[in-house]
């Protein structure tokens, strides 16, 4: 399988990457906070292919990893933030590697060793405002931050471990949803076939991210279900859990992971939302549409971001004022949406 050549201006961008990366000796890759299949598979890759090369390379997160894809991370140097541990390869670091963002308010404390120490970043948002570290690249027409990573590897014109592969396979299947949203292009199949083609195990893979539950998570899911609610001036369904749904079901924090897909399914429904109720009156809200309506919009609006069709923002307001205020944001977008349809 041949995958088409990337964008010269996104080749430009890799290109001055890889040089800054060659030159380093010891390298912090990080991602944003509560990390997903990109952000821990996009690092996972690079890592490995930095030691192959002979740097130090050390993935250091800003909060804990899911324990679904922690298994990415078991042949790696591996630690968070707050582990005493991570100081040390910090202060050491020549180089700080940001992956799957771009804003240093997602990064808990590591931008401030990224001003110091200076790195690369590497990131599919859609840009807002001034790169934390360069050379960056930020290309909203990669379907994920693995495409970037595939497309900086194959600069070194050398073959994928099955290693290196089943990370990018990884990340790039989670953000396209397993090559079920938009975001999924034909160049995005032809890298996966090429992945493939390295001996990684679909089946192992999928079940390893997709295919075990805890009972907590079920728990979890009735729970969220039995609390759906559909907005009654527009198609927009919502989940609100408040602060002791993780207590009251046994569930973990990385268990609320995909529950923001139930509303989204409803059906004739333009937008589904999760609101997550957190300590000191915040609320952490996932937003997806269902094509329509950019949600990216409202979540800068409120101090968030994300891409148009999944966006999220952290707002300090108790639960229920959240839910008036980002429906409040909503409803006019969506409303529109619906006119221009039935206009067609």
């Amino acid at each position: 399988m041949t995958v088409s050549p990337m964008p010269p201006a996104r080749a430009k961008a890799l290109e001055a990457i890889r040089r800054r990366l060659r030159d380093a000796s010891s390298v912090v890759l990080t991602t944003h906070v509560n990390p997903d299949g990109d952000g821990i598979g996009s690092m996972v890759a690079l890592a490995s292919r930095l030691l192959r090369h002979g740097a130090e390379a050390t993935i250091v997160t800003p909060s804990r990893p899911p324990a679904s894809l922690r298994f990415l991370l078991r042949d790696l140097p591996a630690l968070v933030e707050e582990d005493p541990a991570a100081a040390d390869p910090l202060n050491a670091a020549d180089t700080i590697a940001v992956l799957d963002t771009a804003e240093p308010k997602r990064l808990g404390g590591l931008p401030e060793h990224a001003e110091r120490t200076g790195g690369v970043l590497i990131d599919h948002h859609p840009p807002v405002g001034s790169p934390l570290v360069t050379p960056a690249i930020r290309d909203p027409a990669a379907c994920a931050t693995g495409e970037l990573v595939y497309d900086l590897l194959s600069l070194d014109d050398e073959g994928l471990t099955r290693a290196e592969a089943e990370a990018l396979y990884a990340a790039i299947s989670t953000d396209t949803g397993s090559f079920r949203f938009s975001n999924t292009s034909p160049r995005a199949h032809a890298i996966a076939c090429v992945l493939l083609e390295t001996g990684v195990d679909t089946g192992a893979l999928y079940r390893a991210l997709y295919g075990v539950y805890s009972r907590g998570r079920l728990a979890l899911m009735r729970l969220a279900l039995e609390g759906l609610e559909v907005d009654p001036r527009a198609p927009i369904a919502w989940i609100a859990l408040d602060r002791r749904a993780l207590s009251r079901t046994g569930a973990r924090s990385d268990d609320m992971e995909g529950l923001v897909e139930f509303p989204r399914r409803l059906a004739g429904m333009e937008v589904g939302l999760l609101f997550r109720g957190l300590a000191r009156n915040r609320t952490k809200v996932s937003l997806r549409s269902n094509g329509e309506v950019d949600v990216s919009g409202v979540a800068q609006l409120l101090g968030g971001g994300g891409h148009a069709k999944a966006s999220g923002v952290l707002v300090e307001l108790d639960l229920d004022e959240a839910v008036r205020v980002v429906l409040d944001a909503l409803r006019p977008l969506v409303e529109a949406a619906v006119a221009s349809k039935e206009d067609r």
